[in-house]
């Protein structure tokens, strides 16, 4: 079953950094430090979408800094 972006949900830094092979710190590390990374901040906490994570590694935006 393919899943529509509309349909996609919102994982946490956790699972961001499973999906990139990286410590969730060093997500964090990249938010603090500007990086491009995608991402919302809904509430207190930053959520990422997997399609978006797939398209910023994929773009070589990921290696930038």
């Amino acid at each position: 079953m393919t899943v529509s972006v509309k349909e996609e949900n919102w994982v946490g830094t956790k699972e961001a950094a499973e999906f990139l092979g990286v410590k969730p710190a060093t997500i964090r590390d990249w938010i603090r430090k500007g990086k491009d990374i995608p991402r919302m901040k809904i509430g207190k906490a930053w959520k990422f979408k997997y399609s978006e994570l797939e398209e910023w590694a994929r773009s070589g935006r990921a290696a930038d800094k």
